[in-house]
């Protein structure tokens, strides 16, 4: 046999797409299980189209999950996130993906990891070892099977699917330990106000106006802006050494937002200012996201409630409402955080969010 055969499953987790890989078929972490990672997506492309295997030449979609027996108390399966880079040989596993969350609750049903018999709902628990926290999944199970169809519409996705709910348990400090890195709602970073707070993932938030934007623009016109990208990204690597975080072309990632205004979707949906609460865009390994990154928008809707943040600022409503509507490039993304005092400082107790997700093929990977 010329290529090795790895067992693996093709999915969709809510607007991005993952190999899941099941951790007994994998090598230990290390060279050996990251030379898998890539052969099968296509990395190192320097062509950017990872034409030689399954990822699609954007963040997004470069993207693997590997899931195995619980090993956290009351967790039914751990789950690891990699983030693979498209143009270098990296596997970055600092932080989780909020959309490749959704697809572990059905893989785990599907691959018979859990019982999960008959029709209604299943919770499936699940450990994220990148940031050592708890995530429940809510997923609808038709015949003892993940449910696919349902009246549920994802931003992004087309159609509609079974809605699948997750909550993110205490989310604050996933990487940095701490839900404000430095202490405070706000600080100057690179000679911007910027607010970086730590909840599901690291993000570095700055004003839209500050750089020049209005928040409203394409994510093909953020990327076509030079001067605009490179800005971004020396104060997301200036905010990386301040929250003591290396900076990894994954995290932290750097969002810039403004009070909700009119736009345009992707699919040239028309939105009124009165239909979303912020607007807001995020960069993901040097690309402006088509979506919204979902730990990005998590770590947004827990922003938004902690009073100071340039976040809470841009909240058009004016309140510390827990659901926050958040206009994107593909539309308005409902989210849900719960936020407390406790010792005197914010504590984010949960985020909840809503997604889809599907088996798009399952079998063998081959791997020179």
């Amino acid at each position: 046999m010329t290529q090795r055969r790895v067992r693996a499953v093709y999915m969709r987790g809510g607007t991005s797409r993952c190999l899941c890989f099941h951790a007994e078929d994998l090598p230990e972490p290390g060279r050996e299980r990251d030379s898998i990672l890539l052969a099968a997506l296509g990395s190192p492309d320097p062509y950017g189209r990872q034409l030689d295997g399954l990822g699609g030449g954007i963040s997004s979609l470069s993207k693997a999950c590997i899931v195995g027996p619980g090993t956290l108390v009351g967790a039914d399966v751990d789950y690891t996130f990699a983030q693979v880079d498209v143009k270098t040989p990296l596997v970055d596993y600092v932080g989780n993906c909020g959309n490749c969350s959704s697809a572990i609750g059905p893989f785990a049903i599907d691959e018979k990891l859990l019982s999960a018999s008959g029709n209604g709902e299943a919770v499936v628990k699940i450990h994220n070892t990148n940031t050592k926290k708890l995530i429940v999944a809510h997923v609808p199970v038709k015949d003892g099977e993940a449910a696919i169809e349902g009246d549920f519409e994802l931003p992004g996705v087309p159609g509609r699917g079974a809605r699948i709910a997750l909550d993110f348990l205490d989310p604050g400090g996933a990487v940095t330990g701490r839900l404000l890195p430095t202490g405070h709602a706000r600080d100057v970073v690179d000679g911007v106000e910027a607010s970086l707070v730590d909840a599901t993932n690291p993000i570095v938030f700055v004003r839209a106006r500050d750089l020049g934007l209005t928040g409203a623009e394409s994510p093909a016109a953020v990327d076509a802006d030079r001067g605009v990208s490179e800005r971004l990204e020396k104060i997301r690597t200036a905010a990386a050494r301040v929250m003591g975080i290396p900076p990894g072309p994954s995290m932290p990632k750097v969002a810039f937002v403004a009070p909700s205004a009119a736009f345009t979707t992707l699919d040239g949906k028309r939105y009124a200012a009165g239909d979303a609460d912020v607007l807001a865009r995020v960069i993901s390994m040097g690309n402006c996201h088509r979506a919204f990154a979902l730990t990005a928008a998590m770590c947004l809707a827990v922003a938004a409630q902690i009073d100071g943040t340039v976040v809470h600022e841009c909240v058009t409503n004016g309140t510390r409402s827990s659901d926050i509507r958040l206009a994107h490039p593909s539309g308005v993304l409902p989210i849900a955080a719960g936020v407390r005092a406790r010792d005197g400082a914010p504590w984010a107790e949960r985020v909840t969010v809503y997604r889809t997700a599907r088996r798009l093929m399952e079998g063998f990977v081959r791997v020179p």
